[in-house]
């Protein structure tokens, strides 16, 4: 056998021949040449239905093409169409009762609005006592300690001065001349050497109630052994718990000096420091709400400063707050809110219905007639506890109130594409 060589664009102009061949149907077919007997008016009417033949078939053609067309634009929506549907959720009634979303209809309300500012627990200073030594002393020894709850007139400290030693030696002889030349009488002393007498004797018991000593020990100054002169003990002045006690035993300590607070913490002061751009007016009496830790208290306003603080350029708003329990201490940090309510009525939506939309601003999911949830941006105004003032929507618009979360994690999985399209 005698092999062919061929070449492969040989090969395809052949087949491609062929398939030319097979697809192009003869205008005309002479049956005569087919061997097939017809008589004269049966080629006749043959060759004059060809053409209607023909004509009807690509008419069915063009029918079922328009048919496939008209059920096509049916199926596929339009581009607007597309559009507006984009971003929309639909829930069903047991997606929403599992997932706790609520859809709300916005009324207009009065609301409180608030404004938070930083605080910090204060003694009482009207009723509070700071206890001082009024001239230069040593401690002796102390009759208190630090966070005990005393009485009014406890005592509290012993010290030692020099300078109340001197004044009580001045005042046991001031005090024996006054005596023995009012036993003398007016017949036997002259009227000067009285009255200097007297006088001398005021001053130095004057001197000895200067020192803060108590009309006790003055009177027991006359009397007293000598090695006790000097030593004087202070007193409280008013009832309550010992807040600092800032010395020891053998101190030295300057005329002045702390060296215990006292105050009653049953009625404590709340000073919360507010901007100084906050042109607020924050009447006198009006009610607030102080936080601490995870706690709240009302508490009332009593003063308000007038003045900037030099150092944290703030404003200072002093509150009262009750505090039968002990449980507040002044040191501790709060948080002051004042309340003030709406001069019209506004629409609001809880805290937990606004969220970010993709563009950043803030949105809550608006109901539809459909039922379907429809992300729409709002913009926000005043704040009101656990609520917030929106505007952007008109008075009867569903909204969802809660659940927002789940509502736009089903968004997010409805607008996931794996093929980034």
């Amino acid at each position: 056998m005698k092999r062919l060589n061929v070449t492969f664009p040989a090969l395809a102009f052949i087949f491609s021949s062929f398939a030319q061949a097979a697809t192009v149907e003869p205008e005309y077919v002479d049956h005569t040449k087919l061997g097939h007997k017809h008589s004269e008016a049966q080629l006749k009417e043959m060759h004059e239905h060809a053409p209607d033949k023909a004509k009807h078939k690509n008419e069915e053609e063009h029918q079922e093409d328009a048919g496939h067309e008209h059920e096509k634009s049916e199926v596929e929506p339009s581009e607007g169409e597309e559009h507006e549907q984009e971003g929309a959720v639909r829930l069903t009634s047991t997606q929403m009762r599992l997932a706790n979303v609520r859809v709300s209809t916005l009324t207009k309300r009065s609301y409180q609005s608030q404004l938070y500012a930083p605080g910090e627990i204060k003694a009482n200073g009207y009723s509070s006592y700071v206890l001082s030594p009024r001239v230069d002393s040593i401690v002796v020894k102390r009759h208190a300690t630090l966070g005990q709850h005393i009485k009014a007139g406890a005592p509290l400290v012993t010290l030692f001065s020099a300078d109340v030693a001197s004044a009580q030696t001045t005042y046991r002889l001031t005090k024996a001349e006054w005596q023995r030349v009012q036993k003398m009488g007016k017949g036997t002393v002259s009227e000067k050497r009285m009255l200097t007498a007297k006088a001398e004797f005021e001053v130095a018991h004057s001197q000895l109630v200067a020192f803060g000593l108590s009309k006790q020990a003055i009177a027991e100054s006359a009397s007293i052994p000598a090695k006790k002169l000097g030593e004087y003990t202070l007193y409280a002045g008013t009832s309550g718990a010992i807040l600092s006690d800032s010395f020891s035993q053998g101190q030295r300590v300057d005329a002045g000096i702390e060296l215990m607070l006292i105050a009653d913490e049953s009625l404590l002061w709340v000073e919360a420091q507010l901007s100084a751009n906050q042109v607020i007016e924050i009447a006198k009496g009006a009610i607030a709400k102080v936080k601490v830790n995870q706690r709240s208290y009302p508490a009332t306003v009593i003063q308000e400063a007038h003045t900037i603080d030099q150092v944290t350029r703030s404003r200072v708003v002093r509150l009262s707050v009750q505090n039968g329990q002990h449980v507040l201490h002044p040191g501790m940090f709060s948080d002051v809110y004042f309340s003030f309510s709406t001069d019209q009525k506004v629409l609001a939506v809880p805290e937990q219905a606004l969220l970010r939309n993709p563009d950043g601003d803030w949105a809550v999911f608006v109901q539809d007639e459909d039922g379907e949830l429809i992300s729409t941006e709002v913009e926000l105004g005043q704040k009101f506890a656990d609520f917030r003032e929106i505007k952007g929507l008109t008075e009867g618009t569903k909204v969802v109130t809660e659940g927002a979360f789940f509502v736009a994690s089903e968004q997010a999985k409805g607008g996931f594409d794996p093929h980034n399209h």
